[in-house]
């Protein structure tokens, strides 16, 4: 018997998520003798309780579904919504109302840490109250940190961008020899530094900038860091820094924390910035050199500039195989890519228990992390190098590349 099926996105945006988006209501409009109708939650999870929900069978979406696949952001706008802890809440049973009413069969849910303990907590309460809906995990997140899986869409090509960045920033800075600088590059990354080790890419040769790489994996000294800096500047006159939004001390207080209380989240995480201006002053009032820092912020995750053709197709490839497990009669599970090895790249896709997953992270291992604490081994590359490699051709229209939109 036909079922509807539902989609949502949920957590921060990617250059990716919507490619994750167009693989599964693509190969969900071709699975007509199990599908019918196919909705899209507005606002994730928590529109959904609003009743916002849009049909993607209407000719406005689907006439956007092939620029969807090459726009950032998250075309059916996200959230950031924690469910209660207690499966008697009676906002799950409002859920299933819901679920019901639209005949729902099968629930996709793209997003990161969070949204999979959503998927995790909706398939437990669907199997407490018998209910046959299938409810599948995408993953998606720039900070690379979910487990069971050997990397995660739109971290190749944040990636990608992070790399370009600081390689273009490290160029900038080398038009002056004749007077000592330091630049410190502040880039996301709250607990995991996936995304800030990404900026070894940008060094041309052994030894080039970034010549300093901080990740929150090892604790940071800004004594350590001083001495440091100081001792790069003798063979690097225009010394560029990287250093993860999340760095600590030995207290696990955050480098951000120094100078200002951090604010928190609805999930409860505090709400990281001011780490490369804290360096910057700091330097400043130590060395007496120029200095500046530069925080990548929200370019980083969903720019489109530099999207990494591999994770473009991993992306789409990961809603495309969701979809087929849910046909499948698999529920509670999140979509895992498993490499089969990097030269030549190699990648296979399969499923894994939510619950293995939500509410944990992945750090980079620590034997990729080197100079006590400062850089990053060849290792690492040789793991993240396949991940942004090919371009993508935009659609443009007059220059400016051409996006899907919801009216």
């Amino acid at each position: 018997m036909k079922k509807n099926m539902i989609v949502g996105q949920s957590g921060g945006p990617t250059a990716v998520i919507n490619s994750s988006l167009y693989g599964v209501i693509t190969e969900g409009l071709k699975s007509t003798s199990h599908i019918d109708k196919i909705y899209g939650m507005i606002n994730g999870i928590e529109g959904f309780l609003h009743d916002t929900v849009a049909d993607i069978r209407k000719e406005e979406h689907l006439h956007q579904l092939d620029l969807i696949r090459t726009t950032p952001g998250a075309y059916l706008g996200s959230c950031r919504y924690k469910l209660p802890e207690d499966l008697t809440d009676p906002v799950y049973q409002t859920l299933f109302q819901k679920f019901s009413a639209l005949d729902i069969g099968y629930f996709f849910y793209i997003g990161g840490n969070d949204s999979m303990d959503t998927v995790s907590k909706l398939s437990k309460y669907a199997a407490s109250v018998n209910s046959t809906i299938r409810f599948i995990g995408i993953p998606k997140t720039i900070d690379n940190d979910l487990m069971e899986t050997d990397h995660t869409p739109g971290y190749g090509s944040a990636a990608k961008y992070v790399a370009t960045t600081v390689r273009e920033i490290a160029t900038d800075a080398n038009v002056y020899d004749n007077l000592k600088s330091v630049t410190i590059v502040e880039i996301m990354g709250r607990h995991a530094g996936w995304l800030t080790a990404s900026s070894i890419l940008a060094r041309k040769f052994k030894g080039d900038n970034p010549v300093l790489i901080y990740l929150p994996e090892s604790d940071f000294s800004t004594e350590d860091f001083v001495a440091k800096v100081e001792a790069s500047l003798a063979s690097t006159p225009n010394l560029v820094v990287c250093i993860s939004e999340g760095i600590h001390d030995k207290n696990k207080t955050f480098i951000c924390e120094y100078t200002q209380s951090a604010g928190v989240d609805s999930f409860g995480h505090k709400m990281l910035a001011g780490a490369g201006k804290y360096l910057e002053n700091l330097i400043r009032e130590r060395l007496h050199v120029k200095v500046r820092s530069i925080e990548l912020n929200v370019c980083q995750r969903c720019s489109c500039s530099h999207l990494s053709r591999v994770d473009l197709d991993e992306a789409e490839n990961a809603g495309i195989f969701a979809l087929h497990c849910a046909l499948q009669g698999q529920t509670g599970k999140m979509i895992t890519f498993c490499r089969n090895r990097s030269i030549p790249y190699e990648l296979s896709y399969g499923t894994v228990d939510v619950n293995l997953v939500c509410n944990r992270e992945k750090s980079v291992p620590s034997e990729w992390i080197t100079q006590d604490g400062s850089d990053i081994s060849d290792s690492f590359i040789d793991y993240v190098r396949p991940l942004t490699q090919g371009y993508v051709e935009l659609p443009t229209k007059n220059g400016i590349p051409l996006f899907a939109y919801r009216k």
